[in-house]
């Protein structure tokens, strides 16, 4: 008897839902009204970034949804002091490291763990001790995976930027290496989340990847929503991702 697929969660970031509220100033769009339609729709979790220079998710944003949905929150943040200080006054459930350069439109690659390993791993130690999820945003590559492991981080995200812009014999290439790389983070005891870029059609082949249990999609589905509605965005994803899991099309 064919055994059940392991469940996909999905984590819709509402960052962009912010940026739109943010062009014209005010209080709408509102991501905290956002966030409880994502949940609605099927979302297990949110996930907001914090961004040094404030270009959309708040503050106010971040302390109004710690207090307001009923589904783990995920703050995407630098690994800086002034962002360390802020997760540890808000506990969020988790606490997702990722690279922030302000000249960037969004995030454009993994951390380099290897690299960064002095300056990560008080930030990692701090969250944990203070019960907030790890997870470190970082390339299909075995030794940033290694490197998580080692700091004490227990989740990864990797980064699915380079298979979604790719094309052809390049989005296979690609594919495989997110496979691979989530195949080795279950081996050394990681757990393996991933996301940037997915898309209706890109996120099918990640979403069948057994290895990976959590997928992260916010831009997409903001943009979407803007056609079909933000709760039939995320129940279309969520169908394309259930039904990958399952090996079937949707």
């Amino acid at each position: 008897m064919k055994s059940a697929a392991r469940p996909l969660r999905l984590g819709v970031n509402i960052d962009h839902v912010a940026t739109i509220r943010n062009a014209r100033g005010g209080r709408h769009p509102d991501p905290v009204r956002a966030a409880r339609l994502a949940v609605a729709a099927g979302a297990d979790g949110i996930t907001a970034h914090l961004r040094e220079d404030r270009r959309h998710i708040s503050d106010g944003d971040i302390e109004r949804l710690v207090r307001a949905i009923d589904r783990p929150l995920n703050l995407e943040m630098a690994a800086t002091a002034e962002m360390l200080a802020i997760a540890l006054r808000h506990k969020p459930h988790a606490a997702c490291l990722v690279p922030e350069k302000r000249s960037e439109v969004t995030t454009e690659g993994g951390l380099d763990v290897v690299a960064g390993r002095d300056q990560l791993a008080p930030v990692v130690r701090r969250l944990g001790d203070a019960g907030i999820r790890v997870s470190l945003f970082v390339d299909p590559e075995a030794a940033q995976l290694d490197m998580a492991r080692a700091l004490g981080a227990p989740v990864v995200e990797l980064h699915t930027g380079a298979y979604c812009e790719a094309e052809g014999a390049g989005r296979e290439r690609e594919l495989a290496r997110l496979a691979a790389a989530a195949a080795h983070a279950e081996k050394i005891g990681l757990e393996c989340h991933a996301g940037h870029g997915l898309g209706y059609d890109t996120v099918a082949p990640v979403a069948a990847i057994a290895t990976i249990v959590e997928l992260n999609i916010g831009h997409f589905l903001v943009g979407e929503a803007i056609f079909v509605g933000l709760a039939g965005a995320i129940e279309r994803m969520r169908a394309l991702m259930d039904a990958a899991r399952r090996g079937e099309r949707a």
